[in-house]
């Protein structure tokens, strides 16, 4: 018991050293030298909402855009050819019913925090692991200028690929697919709201075990969607929200077709 007690903090000892001094290890350097490696270009950032379409990342598979996904996105990939430059998970529940799939998941970087490994025993093949935090300005979830040291946590994966955007020197970024509206979904008062209306997600397939996971509280991820735009507008960063139809209307809204030329 002693020998058990002892291990456990010698771990959390090298766990808390390396979480304040993250940039110093192997995976921050790895994280620093994706600074400013897009520097003025643009990309998207795919959310998982119904009104993905896989005809619109074919389009973004022809022009050869730099785009971010996340969880269970693979689940559309039988129906278009393109792939995520990067993609990012830091849901441990869905994670954990998803690891294989992961792995075998084709992506330039798959970012996953380092706590998935630290806190809850999943351990991903290749993989990027990051530090992520939670800290606030002002009530709001701040925005990390530094990945190499750590990522601002929040209620929703986004803001993490838009700090991770705007690192890589990103100056403009259109949203799709982010729908910001559920099925079921829990509001800042802890109430849950249905809308029979609405489905959650691409694919049917997508949340089968919707029962072991997190209940989206779209309150919370409209302040840090603010949180981005504040963050944007004092630091010359386009965010605007190119998604068809759903109920984010924190961003300036394009039509996404008009962004191309054919």
């Amino acid at each position: 018991m002693k020998k058990m007690q002892l291990f456990k903090s010698i771990k959390a000892r090298s766990i808390r050293f390396k979480a304040r001094h993250y940039y110093l290890f192997k995976e921050g350097r790895r994280l620093k030298k994706l600074k400013n490696i897009h520097l003025g270009k643009r990309c998207f950032i795919i959310g998982n909402g119904p009104s993905l379409k896989a005809e619109d990342l074919s389009k973004l598979y022809k022009n050869n855009e730099i785009t971010f996904a996340f969880n269970r996105i693979y689940h559309i990939f039988d129906q278009t050819k393109w792939r995520p430059t990067y993609y990012i998970s830091q849901d441990e529940k869905m994670l954990a019913g998803c690891i294989e799939e992961v792995e075998n998941l084709s992506a330039l970087i798959k970012f996953i925090p380092a706590e998935m490994k630290w806190y809850y025993n999943l351990d991903i093949k290749d993989v990027l692991p990051f530090h992520i935090i939670t800290k606030e300005n002002n009530n709001l979830p701040s925005f990390s200028t530094d990945i190499s040291k750590s990522i601002i946590n929040s209620k929703t994966v986004v803001y993490t690929a838009l700090q991770i955007a705007y690192y890589m020197g990103i100056k403009e970024i259109y949203l799709i697919g982010v729908d910001h509206h559920f099925h079921m979904s829990m509001n800042s008062n802890g109430e849950i709201i249905i809308d029979n209306s609405v489905k959650d997600y691409f694919s049917e397939d997508y949340n089968q075990d919707k029962d072991n996971l997190y209940i989206p509280n779209t309150d919370e991820s409209t302040f840090t969607y603010v949180a981005a735009k504040r963050f944007a507008t004092n630091h010359d960063l386009k965010i605007y929200n190119a998604t068809r139809g759903g109920k984010l209307e924190v961003f300036d809204r394009v039509d996404f077709d008009s962004l191309f030329s054919e």
